[in-house]
């Protein structure tokens, strides 16, 4: 494998039990119209064929094996022993399409101050079928990120503060950048990937190309089908958002307290409409200690119906919507 000398690109790949997708992620990276300088695969306590797989690969992988600590551990992982200018992840179970390295680095070429290039996906299912067209259209920021044509995306911070618009498996990032902002937070179990993109963006240029250049693959296993987890580490995400990056988003007209807000918000809703009232009460008076709303005064008032009368509500609401 070769790159460009002074872009070599390093492609990180953390694997937990992946063996059935490994090889075709593999095979995706090498099939790259610009190759890669190297692809590092960091096998998180795997209990499957990985490592046979890995091996049946010969030279093209570097092959690295730790005692399960998690994705984020996995990936700081092959940054620390990436020798490439540039990062690109790769998750074991998606894939990228052969144009996707040659369209990044040119961005990196042509922006120095890019700190990382993402890219739109594609959902596909367990054989490959496509789920999901592209993730900016169902996001509504398609428009935006064709019209931008590579350049800079805008008060990127607050915007994804608002949405995680970045696919993992779809960034490029300067190691130089990772070095200075730090890797990912292993504390965060969900929402690791937004904690660190929102510290990138304080600091880079974002850019995402509006082109759809990975499948992302949607199956039980992924990460995100564990909702009240996820829900959780938002709230600690924005928190920690809050803690380091308050006067960055107050500069692009967004409340850091409104952020934090809204987190607590989402996951007393959930826990309202999962019949935990008790739960959801707590939380929506959090929020509104946090950043005042008329939204949320109702719904400290609505969790303290009993669940059953809650449940009662509706019933009656769904058969008056027949």
């Amino acid at each position: 494998m070769r790159g460009n000398n002074h872009h070599r690109v390093s492609v990180v790949i953390p694997a937990h039990n992946a063996a059935r997708f490994l090889p075709e992620a593999i095979e995706s990276v090498l099939q790259q119209t610009c190759p890669v300088h190297e692809i590092i695969v960091v096998d998180d306590g795997s209990t499957d064929d990985t490592e046979h797989v890995i091996s049946a690969l010969g030279n093209n992988v570097t092959y690295i094996r730790q005692a399960n600590a998690g994705v984020s551990a996995a990936r700081n992982r092959g940054i620390s022993i990436a020798s490439g200018e540039l990062i690109a992840f790769l998750d074991a179970d998606d894939r990228w399409l052969p144009e996707k390295t040659a369209r990044q680095l040119q961005i990196f070429i042509d922006n120095p101050r890019a700190g990382l290039v993402a890219t739109d996906r594609a959902d596909i299912d367990t054989h490959g079928n496509l789920l999901l067209d592209s993730l900016f259209k169902k996001q509504g920021l398609y428009p935006l990120f064709a019209g931008l044509n590579g350049q800079p995306i805008p008060a990127a911070l607050s915007r994804l503060v608002q949405v995680n618009f970045i696919p993992t498996s779809s960034v490029m990032v300067r190691k130089a950048a990772l070095e200075k902002v730090g890797g990912f937070d292993t504390s965060i179990r969900y929402g690791e990937d937004l904690e660190l993109w929102v510290r990138l963006a304080i600091e880079y240029d974002i850019i995402c190309l509006a082109d759809v250049l990975i499948h992302y693959r949607q199956h039980g296993n992924n990460a995100t089908q564990a909702t009240e987890k996820l829900l959780l580490d938002m709230v600690r995400v924005m928190k920690s958002i809050r803690v380091w990056g308050a006067d960055a988003l107050s500069k692009e007209g967004l409340n850091a307290n409104q952020v934090v807000a809204q987190s607590l918000w989402d996951l007393g809703y959930w826990y309202f409409t999962s019949t935990t009232p008790q739960r959801a009460h707590a939380l929506f008076m959090e929020s509104f200690r946090e950043n005042f709303s008329l939204r949320t005064l109702i719904y400290v008032w609505l969790s303290l119906i009993p669940a059953s009368m809650i449940s009662k509500l509706r019933r009656i609401k769904q058969k008056t919507m027949r």
